[in-house]
């Protein structure tokens, strides 16, 4: 008598593994045709994904140029800048020297008029130009007798 029980129970078990292994196959079948969708749709749009892999390429190409292109004007910005700036060093030098003369001059030239003024404090009245003036020979020469006048 225990032996048709076995049995009852080993068919009983061989239905339950049955319906698991059905319902196992079911959800693989499932994910199979889950993936074999996306990948239908992988190679549908692979066209489309090779075109803007091209596409990108390119662009980072002249991209590549165009930072190449940048990088080489600015290195001639910056040349043309240190010129520049040599030149105005050169310049600002030159300016420096001027005035240094110039502020010689200008105390010299104050001297000699306070001199001048001291000799002919008395005498001003007295002196009137009986030639006419010579034709001055420059401007700065035109400059000079025009400042000499207006310390009068």
């Amino acid at each position: 008598m225990d032996m048709p029980k076995l049995t009852l129970g080993n068919n009983m078990m061989e239905r339950l593994l049955e319906i698991a292994l059905a319902a196992l196959l079911m959800a693989t079948l499932f994910h199979a045709i889950r993936l074999e969708r996306a990948l239908g749709v992988l190679k549908r749009d692979r066209g489309a994904l090779e075109t803007l892999v091209s596409s990108f390429n390119e662009s980072t190409a002249q991209a590549e140029l165009g930072i190449e292109r940048l990088r080489s004007a600015s290195e001639g910005a910056g040349r043309q800048i240190a010129r520049q700036i040599e030149t105005g060093a050169a310049l600002r030098q030159d300016l420096a020297f001027l005035i240094e003369r110039g502020d010689t001059m200008a105390d010299r030239l104050d001297r000699l008029v306070r001199g001048a003024r001291v000799a002919l404090e008395g005498h001003v009245s007295a002196i009137e130009p009986t030639e006419p003036p010579q034709r001055l020979r420059s401007q700065a020469e035109r400059d000079l007798v025009k400042a000499l006048k207006l310390v009068r």
